[in-house]
């Protein structure tokens, strides 16, 4: 996925925004140090995403759609 987000170089601060947004409060301090989101939340969207038991893998223009409406979101909902 991050191959993926590497070749859209114009959502790189949207995943970056999202991946901080996501990881758990004091991520820091657990291994394996990143900011990575909680495993139930990650398998809770897989199935919401896809169904099943939640093992199924995100497609890359999944991803790439989910950030282009990230970064949409806040423009689409401000009132002008």
């Amino acid at each position: 996925m991050i191959r993926v987000v590497l070749g859209h170089p114009s959502l790189w601060p949207t995943a970056i925004r999202q991946m901080f947004l996501l990881a758990p409060s004091g991520w820091w301090r657990r291994a394996p140090f990143l900011p990575l989101p909680d495993a139930a939340y990650l398998r809770f969207r897989m199935v919401t995403a896809y169904g099943g038991d939640g093992t199924a893998v995100a497609q890359p223009d999944d991803l790439l759609t989910y950030l282009r409406w990230c970064r949409a979101w806040p423009a689409a909902t401000s009132r002008s």
